[in-house]
């Protein structure tokens, strides 16, 4: 799928939709993403700060979907794990940018090309406008190679 069809779908998708998360721009090539969540009075916290569990929303499916695309159909691509660190409160529309390294896809498939499971972790940093870190998220993606790709 072309990455602009996939970035308008994935902007109608109901758990970015409602609550003001946006894809602001995928690469053709997959290998980078700019995310944006609004601080929006339906989607503050009780110290009227952007909700937690939007900012790891934001960052949630990047990484494993990223991998995925540049990988390609040969691998098993899942999300395997994830933890989020809060810094600062974010009380303003928060910024996350997601840039998969052709380095890093060349080492995923030769650690994968034996057909063991491969595990790696990748962070990236939420902030505001101005640069101020408002999170650290992580998130653990697992790759295989398929059988028949073997």
């Amino acid at each position: 799928m072309k990455a602009s069809t996939f970035r308008r779908l994935l902007n109608l998708w109901p758990p970015f939709l409602f609550n003001s998360i946006r894809l602001q721009s995928l690469s053709d090539d997959y290998s980078e993403a700019k995310v944006v969540l609004r601080l929006r009075p339906w989607n503050r916290n009780y110290v009227r700060s952007q909700f937690g569990g939007n900012l790891f929303a934001m960052a949630d499916p990047f990484w494993m979907l990223l991998v995925m695309h540049r990988l390609g159909n040969d691998y098993y691509v899942w999300d395997k794990s994830g933890a989020i660190d809060f810094v600062a409160p974010g009380r303003a529309d928060v910024y996350a940018h997601f840039k998969l390294e052709t380095s890093v896809v060349d080492e995923l498939r030769a650690a994968a090309a034996n057909g063991e499971k491969v595990l790696r972790w990748f962070e990236t940093d939420i902030v505001t406008a101005s640069g101020e870190v408002v999170a650290r998220v992580r998130k653990q993606v697992y790759v295989r190679l398929k059988p028949r790709a073997r």
